[in-house]
């Protein structure tokens, strides 16, 4: 065993936790290598209140190096038969991307001051460390399990999903003169670039009083319409949309709005929507979250397609230096430009 750092450690096992941290949780992210939504205290609290809680219990715990927080590990556990697994709060099906919080030049510190804990009487008996859907920038994938192989316990790295990722075209990459668009549009190969081309064309042809409608400000009616057209996409979205998940995109609507980090998005036609997206807005950079749409809404004019070609030009307009598809390998990301980024999976049982 290591020798013990001399790092302050306090475990919270309850909400409490949540609102001790509350004025220093997003300040420790944003000094952290990957400052993501699904990490931010808005989202956390949301999850746990909505999905997580009947899970197992919480545990939060926040690492400090002379008073100045460093670390954040917030953990449930959740029981699978015999096995006991101490999983991320979020993790697993609808937060993309997720990791232990730790402020950036400090994972060294507070990997072994939070490994101690794991080997110590404090922790929950545990079987299972998961850490689910980590980001290409953390060192949770590569450095953590070194250190926890070296304590002689087992370690997995699973390559787990892919994020297809495109890097817009931003004023300090154009040339003068350049037209955004038309360089995101340049960087597609040509069969793509005519296909979006071509819907757009379509669109504004057969029914010119199309419309792009942006809700930033959580409204409900807005809300409602999204979890409607939802819905109506497809026999799994349906399933998936249970009372449960619904109460929770409300929550989640309501809470990131309040940040101005909410993009909800609408193509009307003749006043209707008929295609929408649940978007963030994230730092500079625009997250697709989720998606819906009439699939007996004029589905000759890929009513989906065409939202999507407008809000790339949004963001293009808007500065945005990054659209991300979060995960999943769909071919339509890619037809758009998107650039897979792995997502990773860190498994640690005890030797």
């Amino acid at each position: 065993m290591r020798k013990a750092l001399t790092l302050e450690l306090k475990l919270y096992r309850d909400e409490s936790g949540f609102e001790a941290l509350h004025d220093e949780w997003d300040d420790l992210l944003r000094r952290s290598r990957c400052d993501m939504i699904f990490l931010t205290w808005e989202w956390q609290t949301t999850w746990w209140r909505y999905l997580g809680a009947p899970r197992g219990p919480l545990f939060i715990v926040a690492l400090r190096d002379a008073g100045r927080l460093i670390g954040i590990a917030p953990l449930y556990l959740a029981q699978d038969g015999a096995e006991r697994s101490l999983q991320v709060v979020g993790c697993i099906e609808v937060s993309d991307y997720l990791d232990l919080i730790i402020e950036a030049g400090q994972e060294e510190a507070v990997y072994a001051a939070f490994l101690d804990w794991l080997a110590g009487p404090e922790a929950p008996t545990w079987d299972l460390l998961d850490l689910c859907n980590q980001p290409a920038c953390s060192l949770s994938h590569s450095r953590l399990p070194e250190m926890a192989t070296d304590l002689g316990w087992c370690v997995e790295v699973l390559h787990e999903d892919v994020c297809p990722v495109v890097d817009l075209p931003t004023a300090d990459t154009l040339e003068e003169g350049q037209d955004g668009w038309e360089a995101y549009l340049a960087r597609l190969n040509k069969k793509d670039r005519h296909e979006i081309r071509r819907k757009l064309r379509r669109l504004e042809r057969e029914a010119p009083d199309a419309e792009t409608v942006i809700v930033r400000n959580g409204d409900a009616a807005a809300l409602e319409s999204f979890i409607t057209l939802h819905r109506l996409s497809s026999q799994a979205k349906d399933t998936f949309m249970t009372d449960e998940m619904q109460a929770f995109f409300r929550a989640i609507a309501s809470a990131v709005a309040e940040r101005g980090w909410l993009q909800l998005s609408f193509l009307k036609i003749e006043g209707q929507p008929v295609a929408s997206y649940f978007c963030f807005d994230y730092r500079n950079e625009i997250l697709v979250y989720n998606s819906g749409y009439d699939p007996d809404a004029s589905p000759h004019l890929s009513t989906g397609w065409v939202l999507l070609a407008r809000l790339i030009q949004d963001a293009i307009s808007q500065g945005r230096s990054r659209f991300d598809f979060l995960q999943g390998d769909e071919d339509y990301k890619h037809r758009f430009g998107g650039v897979d980024r792995p997502v990773y999976r860190t498994l640690v049982r005890r030797g």
